[in-house]
């Protein structure tokens, strides 16, 4: 069967064997297997620093964290804002590691862009076209999550936007659709993963942790992931989830992060002896 290109996506449709590797720093998304972790909030000093040390440790690339959120009700935490982003430059200041942090208006990506060495755009903001264009203006990579609601074609049209004003460093974030399924938090679309890389030439990475929203299937799913040819995932970590005051339910424990990445590892070498 002849693959159907989709219309009116050119910058990012796949040019032949071509591939995309977004450079932050010393990591190369795209190239290998690119590990994002960290709380969904900055909470405070210590619990960022505690937990960018252990996925650190355990061999995370980038650092994630939330200082400004977007959240379903107006009345739960909804980040530090400036304070938290300073946090996090902190934390990358001590570990090393490059930070990942959400921007939810087009007023913030030059302030952020300050702190942060990607941008990330979330579910909710997925066809904010006016934050699109701004994050495309910008001189950091992007990271693109898929609407809860998105096909692909839209989620495609959402990084053509980002392209098109400018910006060439965009990855790709599965993070699951809404579906009728009620137990896990969303439905991960594990073969938007394959798809992808039949239709661009971009990154694709997998956050099972909103892909589920269960602590207990971050792992597994992680694991899916690898098998089907991600570049990466985004996984939710936390010193102690109970505590946590955005998305408890699916955070890891640091240690229970350390024994996943030792089966990705493990994982990892026994796919590319297939290839």
């Amino acid at each position: 069967m002849t693959l159907q290109p989709i219309k009116n996506i050119k910058l990012a449709a796949r040019d032949g064997g071509r591939r995309t590797v977004v450079k932050i720093g010393n990591v190369r998304v795209g190239a290998g297997f690119t590990v994002i972790a960290g709380p969904c909030s900055v909470e405070n000093a210590g619990q960022l620093l505690e937990t960018a040390r252990a996925v650190k440790s355990a061999g995370a690339d980038l650092l994630r964290g939330g200082a400004f959120k977007v959240r379903t009700s107006p009345y739960t935490f909804q980040g530090l804002g400036v304070k938290g982003l300073r946090l996090l430059a902190k934390a990358r200041d001590e570990t090393g590691l490059p930070i990942v942090t959400e921007v939810v208006d087009t007023r913030d990506v030059r302030r952020i862009c300050e702190y942060s060495d990607v941008l990330q755009i979330g579910a909710r903001n997925m066809q904010n076209i006016p934050l699109l264009k701004e994050a495309g203006r910008s001189a950091r990579p992007v990271l693109l999550k898929r609407g809860m609601q998105a096909t692909i074609e839209e989620w495609l049209n959402g990084a053509e936007y980002i392209m098109e004003a400018g910006n060439p460093d965009v990855i790709l974030c599965e993070r699951g659709i809404r579906t009728f399924e009620t137990y896990t938090r969303n439905t991960l679309d594990l073969s938007a993963v394959p798809s992808l890389k039949e239709l661009t030439h971009l990154p694709v990475i997998v956050d099972p942790s909103h892909g589920t929203g269960r602590s207990s299937l971050v792992e597994p799913m992680g694991l899916a992931a690898v098998a089907c040819g991600a570049d990466g995932l985004m996984v939710e970590v936390h010193r102690n989830p109970k505590e946590a005051l955005s998305d408890k339910d699916q955070a890891l424990s640091i240690r229970q992060f350390g024994s996943m990445m030792g089966r990705i590892r493990q994982l990892r070498k026994f796919v590319e002896g297939l290839r």
